[in-house]
């Protein structure tokens, strides 16, 4: 693979940053993952709101660079027309200790793979080892701290299921550990708010574009749900079955989704 890093394409096994990195050391940074089908990238606006969005809230200055510009040659480089980017915005190194440098000089690094294949419907589990701190800023923004999602999707794994739901403080439902949540309740499509811990997601800004509507859900709400989907920037992926429950092997609602805003 080639990389772009800091300016410069780079041949993945020659990239090298500091080991004083605060991405590396501290997950002091944020990420993006983008899909480009033909050639073309996604939701890209969307995609560098967010960014911009979580560097306001790390005081994390963003280097004046084309991103655009800087993703089109990663995807050239790599010989790629469908793809997934992921863009990578590190403080960059730093002295020993929580607080950043006066005048950071960030590190970004972007890295692209070949689309994969559309996932089968999936099989949840809603996560008991963690929870969302709905409270917390970092819910807001995609920031390198992933750990929460982490130990919920090991969880996952060891439960034989594809992904797990992690509730929030209050046990509402948050989000997945890589995706928003969807549910068809009663003919109404929801999601849950943004205050209840769910990450401002762009394929979900998409969803919600189309009529659906936040409110918040419980676990039991779920268990009711006639249609369970999971949206990420990647795409749209049905719920085949939650913890013991199967879902209907129809999910009309978000097929038509997909043919409406190409998810």
């Amino acid at each position: 693979m080639i990389v772009f890093l800091d300016g410069r394409l780079v041949a993945e096994e020659a990239a090298r940053i500091s080991p004083a990195d605060r991405g590396f050391t501290l997950g002091d940074g944020l990420f993006e993952t983008l899909r480009a089908t033909a050639g073309t990238i996604h939701r890209l606006p969307a995609h560098l709101a967010r960014l911009r969005h979580g560097a306001e809230v790390l005081g994390l200055p963003l280097p004046s660079l084309d991103w655009a510009d800087a993703l089109a040659r990663t995807l050239a480089a790599n010989g790629l027309t469908d793809a997934v980017l992921r863009l990578t915005v590190s403080r960059g190194a730093g002295p020993r200790g929580v607080l950043p440098p006066a005048d950071p000089i960030p590190t970004v690094l972007i890295g692209a793979a070949p689309l994969p294949a559309p996932a089968p419907p999936a099989r949840l589990i809603i996560a008991t080892a963690t929870r969302r701190n709905e409270h917390s800023p970092l819910c807001g923004i995609k920031s390198l701290n992933y750990l929460d999602n982490i130990i919920a999707r090991q969880e996952a794994a060891q439960r034989g299921a594809d992904d797990a739901l992690l509730l929030n403080t209050a046990g509402r439902v948050a989000e997945s550990t890589i995706a928003n949540v969807f549910a068809v309740l009663d003919g109404a499509l929801v999601t849950p708010p943004l205050a209840e811990g769910a990450l401002p997601g762009v394929m979900r800004a998409a969803v919600l574009a189309e009529g659906a509507v936040e409110r918040p859900l419980t676990p039991q709400d779920l268990e009711r749900a006639q249609e369970i989907f999971l949206t990420s920037s990647l795409g749209i992926r049905s719920v085949a079955g939650l913890g013991g429950r199967t879902l209907e092997a129809r999910f009309p609602t978000a097929q038509a989704l997909r043919d409406r805003i190409g998810a």
